[in-house]
């Protein structure tokens, strides 16, 4: 199921999950849900992919690049995987999703064109050659990008509580899943994993929120808990954050930066203990610096997870949004070599 044979779909269409009812002065509304758009191809993989966007964006930038290609959810559904692609709760598809949450102003096109063209990275580190345009906010393709982007949560931490219900809601309708996170949505992945342990087979995480413990940005919280900023189930149990022991792990080498890890030994986290993540990095993204960060937190915790550096497997040039590059059919390609090897996938054909 690849190259430029034609996509059968099997099934597709959407719906909202998680959803509750508020009362207001007006009556009675939804709040609390997450939109769900999925298409399954006619053979396929036992375990679909779930997708979830980063930072202020939704669903969209898994559909399709600003130059017009297929995004990744076209790639993996050629691969024989059904493909889930959610806008989080109070984004995109599901924007009143989140009526009570307090967001952030609208980012601008100066603030994203940091996050686009990796302006935020050290001079040091690789140029973004991979963006598929001009690296100036005045490219058509940057409009493109930045109509898509939109506030985020203030209160990350009421955030990811909907999140997890949401996401727990979607696991228990489609049964054991994959996820793909990208970076602000990555909290998604370690929540619904924490919360159906036995419903998450494997994490790929795109560049995640990070370094544990770090700042989120201003005005958007701290990840109090390691990976979140809401708890986590960990063993010996953490009541509060307070009860973490922390201490710098210098950096592993030199234009990387030292992250906060545990004191040995370390609390556990049991319910994502052995759990198969795949952190992926690209060169030229502020990320890049930090990243390994999060998996020596991950390893540290008890869960299997492994580093994939872009440039160490000669991908170079590409950025913090590598789903929407030139290459990210070869970055797909990457990540779904890792999930065969890693869960021994076969297509089979699963009756509907």
């Amino acid at each position: 199921m690849t190259g430029t044979a034609p996509l059968v779909i099997a099934e597709q269409g959407h719906y909202w999950v998680g959803i509750r009812r508020r009362v207001t002065d007006r009556g009675t509304v939804p709040t609390d849900h997450m939109f769900v758009q999925y298409q399954i191809p006619d053979r396929r993989h036992p375990f679909p992919i779930v997708m979830v966007h980063g930072g202020g964006g939704q669903g969209l930038d898994f559909l399709g690049t600003p130059d017009g290609r297929p995004g990744w959810a076209t790639f993996f559904l050629r691969q024989g995987f059904a493909v889930y692609v959610v806008d989080r709760p109070g984004h995109g598809r599901a924007r009143n999703g989140a009526a009570d949450f307090a967001t952030s102003e609208p980012p601008t096109y100066e603030t994203l064109a940091d996050v686009v063209f990796g302006n935020e990275a050290p001079r040091e580190q690789a140029a973004n050659s991979q963006w598929p345009g001009p690296l100036s906010v005045e490219s058509a393709l940057v409009d493109q990008f930045c109509a898509g982007q939109g506030p985020c949560a203030v209160d990350a931490a009421e955030a990811e509580r909907v999140m997890q219900g949401a996401g727990g809601e979607l696991l228990d309708r489609v049964g054991p899943a994959i996820l793909l996170t990208h970076s602000l949505g990555a909290p998604f992945g370690w929540l619904a994993a924490d919360a159906r342990p036995g419903l998450v087979k494997a994490i790929v995480a795109v560049e995640p929120a990070g370094p544990p413990f770090g700042s989120l940005g201003p005005g958007l919280g701290t990840l109090h808990w390691g990976l979140t900023t809401g708890p986590l189930q960990f063993h010996p149990p953490a009541r509060t954050p307070d009860d973490f022991r922390l201490e710098i792990r210098p950096a592993p080498r030199e234009g990387l930066t030292g992250c906060l890890v545990q004191v040995e030994p370390p609390l556990q986290l049991p319910n994502l203990r052995r759990l198969p993540v795949l952190v992926v990095t690209a060169d030229a993204s502020p990320s890049s610096r930090i990243d390994h960060g999060t998996v020596d937190f991950l390893q540290q915790a008890g869960v299997a997870a492994e580093h994939l550096r872009l440039e160490e497997c000669g991908i170079r040039g590409n950025g913090h949004l590598m789903m929407l590059e030139r290459n990210s059919d070869e970055i797909a390609g990457r990540l779904h070599d890792w999930l065969i090897r890693t869960l021994s996938l076969a297509i089979e054909m699963c009756p509907q």
